[in-house]
């Protein structure tokens, strides 16, 4: 049986503590799937058509890994997506209380979808999005916190260079 694994997020944008929890993840799973989540209540910079481009655009050498743009309940997806497993990072012990109330919920609402949680790389863990934009924002160079071509398009989106 293939194990086929989900790592939801907003990915607003995709930082290299994401990518590097998803290269990790492709090493343990037949087949990762990022699921970019709509999340309006988030207001993202990046539409969800834009961000599920920079994280395929991100992925390409990786043939086990697809990205999927999706809205509603995270644990439905799972069921359409034939899921057993949801992959959640956890940055650090701030992020596990909340994380385990939502592997609780999805839990309940689909008993077939397995959470782990993985710990990004050290050099990754002080990471967010909301921190990058913010850098950016200001001027500041994101350039080891983002891929290349995510970086590029912040500056864009943002105004920047």
């Amino acid at each position: 049986m293939k194990i086929r694994a989900i790592y939801p997020g907003t990915f607003d944008p995709l930082t290299n503590g994401h990518a590097d929890l998803v290269l990790r993840a492709a090493r343990l799973f037949d087949v990762v799937i990022v699921a970019v989540a709509a999340n309006p209540s988030k207001q993202p910079l990046f539409t969800l058509d834009e961000r599920v481009a920079l994280a395929k655009q991100a992925f390409t050498d990786c043939p086990n890994v697809s990205v999927i743009g999706f809205s509603g309940l995270l644990a439905k997806f799972g069921q359409e997506q034939q899921a057993q497993v949801l992959i959640r990072g956890v940055r650090a012990v701030a992020d596990f209380e909340y994380e385990f109330q939502l592997a609780s919920m999805n839990r309940s609402l689909n008993p077939e979808l397995d959470s782990i949680f993985m710990t990004p790389s050290e050099k990754n863990t002080f990471i967010s999005s909301t921190l990058v934009k913010e850098v950016c924002r200001h001027g500041g160079d994101v350039a080891s916190f983002v891929p290349e071509h995510v970086q590029q398009a912040l500056q864009q989106k943002l105004g920047i260079k």
